[in-house]
């Protein structure tokens, strides 16, 4: 009988209106469990850097993807994050035999795949890429904070919390802006 190679998928910076929307594969090794996994959104910063430690640590093995934001602008949101999805998978270095992703939607993928509603809470494998995802675009966004501080992606990750609307009609909007995003393409008009 063939052993089930389960790998999961989540995604984050759908909503953003800066930076790349970034997806990680996770498949756990069922020798070692990483007790505490759970939605990367239900957990402190402090615990997902610990949990991310430990599931690079322990996993089976991993991926990150991304979509950056010239091919978030041309493809849109949703097609850049199947693509993100795609890459992460396929930068396994274990091939699985199924993928569970969070979400309504599954990426083509070589394999079988279940899209799964709320799986970062349902799914260890899900919940691992949920948190895998989460800290390298959140170091990902402070590195982008760094080049451009006015917008505060420190804090709000390049989500368009009032601060960084704001912000963005102020400076007008950066190189890694989503220049197809309703918020920055009016500012670009605005100032065009």
């Amino acid at each position: 009988m063939t052993r089930l190679l389960l790998a999961g998928v989540d995604e984050v910076g759908r909503g953003p209106l800066a930076g790349p929307v970034i997806t990680a594969a996770v498949m756990l090794d069922c020798r070692h469990t990483i007790a505490g996994l759970a939605d990367s959104k239900q957990l402190t910063a402090k615990k997902r850097q610990l949990l991310d430690l430990e599931i690079r640590r322990h996993a089976l093995c991993y991926s990150i993807g991304r979509a950056d934001v010239d091919e978030i602008d041309q493809l849109n949101i949703l097609q850049a994050t199947m693509l993100a999805m795609q890459r992460a998978v396929a930068g396994l270095t274990t091939r699985p035999n199924k993928v569970m992703v969070d979400g309504n939607r599954v990426p083509d993928l070589p394999c079988e795949a279940e899209a799964i509603v709320g799986g970062d809470g349902l799914v260890a494998e899900i919940s691992a890429a949920s948190i895998v995802a989460k800290v390298y675009r959140d170091s990902l966004m402070a590195d982008l904070h760094r080049q451009y501080p006015q917008y505060g992606f420190d804090k709000n990750k390049g989500y368009p919390t009032r601060m960084h609307r704001e912000a963005l009609l102020q400076y007008g909007a950066a190189p890694c802006h989503r220049r197809s995003f309703a918020p920055v393409r009016n500012v670009i008009r605005s100032n065009g």
